[in-house]
């Protein structure tokens, strides 16, 4: 019998590195790197919760990936016939290529070089984390685990935008849709706890929003476009808007280059911009209950979006039969949860205020009232649904 592989999961971030070690499905330890000062420090937490800070230091995020076996093994996870077997990324890049999963090879990583140029906020620090791993763990499988090939298999109308089609497949241009990770890992959850309906609407609300219609446990359409930043209103991005508004404000602002724009929008927009002070819902919310004007604008702003979202989405569908929150916001605010549902009763969905403000304990939870279609409060796991995902290619490689 075969000993259950141990997977190692990158997520990186443009200031902080995070990893998550697995045997199997069953969480080992996890590790995550941050500048404390000009130095980069890491806390280690185990399965059980228990948190340590390591003693040494480095120098650079760049450092991690050569330290990772290492710490691994000091700290009893590796060592003997205690190996990694597989290495995973997160892979959220506009294009064909990576809407699909890859073991990582000399195409992919002339795929992954390319594609710096098309997404250059969100593939470069991705890119040089699996090229370190390529440089340090020689041998070792590493797969490209893509976020938006949950979308792949929409219809063509829910895809494209409104020009030229031999253009937008001349230039590899489409809406490739983001959060896949998420609304598959929610999909596949409900499909074991036999909750899951035929017309579905995701709400993977965090730092990052998107949602998803989902139909027979397929995608059908989603609000996230080329790149993670159309759609909602977000923390830091500013969602949909008319091109020709952000070249005004790019004139305006005399941003000089597309990729200055580009990174303004998705950085300085959303909730940090309409606030003025804070991209952090939770921080919102008390602007709002403070008598703050823009923080109360900020967050009517917010779910306003969202709500007009899901009429949307119910629209793609032709009709809805349930709701499910998901994400960092999505899990953890019932004041969200309670101010997006309050519009929804035209589509049969109204909330139980008790069950929405209780502790949220189970995987999910259905925080409807009597009589309303059902409204789920689901805990995502994309890293699951990354492990599950893997197991595929693994399995044939074998």
């Amino acid at each position: 019998m075969k000993n259950p592989r141990l997977i190692l999961i990158t997520n990186p971030g443009s200031s902080s590195r995070k990893y998550a070690l697995y045997r199997e499905n069953e969480l080992l330890c996890s590790l995550h790197f941050e500048f404390e000062g000009k130095q980069v420090v890491c806390t280690l937490k185990t399965s059980d919760g228990a948190k340590k800070k390591l003693k040494e230091t480095f120098r650079s995020l760049n450092d991690t990936v050569k330290n990772l076996n290492r710490i691994l093994t000091d700290e009893g996870f590796l060592g003997g016939v205690s190996k990694i077997d597989a290495i995973l990324a997160r892979t959220a890049a506009p294009g064909d290529f990576f809407a699909h999963d890859h073991l990582v090879d000399d195409a992919c990583l002339k795929e992954l070089e390319a594609a710096k140029k098309k997404a250059p906020l969100h593939i470069p620090t991705v890119a040089g984390e699996i090229e370190e791993f390529v440089k340090d763990f020689q041998g070792t499988p590493i797969i490209t685990i893509s976020d938006s090939g949950f979308h792949d298999a929409r219809p063509d109308l829910t895809k494209y935008y409104s020009f030229d089609l031999d253009l937008a497949k001349k230039f590899d241009i489409q809406r490739w849709g983001f959060h896949g990770l998420s609304v598959g890992s929610i999909v596949n959850y409900m499909e074991r706890e036999h909750i899951l309906l035929e017309k579905l609407i995701v709400c993977h609300l965090g730092s990052g929003s998107s949602l998803t219609a989902v139909f027979q446990g397929k995608s059908l359409d989603t609000t996230m476009g080329y790149t993670p930043l159309e759609g909602l209103t977000m923390s830091t991005r500013a969602g949909s808007m008319d091109v020709a508004a952000a070249l005004a404000l790019k004139r305006g602002l005399k941003i000089e280059s597309d990729e200055e724009l580009e990174k303004y929008l998705n950085k300085q927009c959303g909730l940090l911009g309409l606030s003025g002070k804070t991209d952090d819902m939770r921080e919102i919310i008390q602007l709002r209950d403070e008598g703050d004007d823009r923080g109360t604008f900020a967050h009517a702003m917010f779910v306003y979006r969202v709500q007009s979202e899901i009429g949307r989405m119910a629209a793609s569908l032709g009709g809805v039969d349930a709701l499910v929150f998901t994400a960092t916001i999505g899990e953890r605010s019932a004041e969200i949860r309670r101010s997006v549902s309050q519009k929804l009763s035209y589509l049969g969905f109204s909330l139980d205020n008790a069950k929405n403000e209780a502790d949220l304990e189970n995987r999910h939870e259905n925080i409807a009232a009597e009589g309303s279609k059902p409204i789920y409060v689901i805990r995502t796991d994309e890293f699951e649904e990354m492990i599950r995902r893997a197991k595929v290619l693994l399995d044939a490689q074998a």
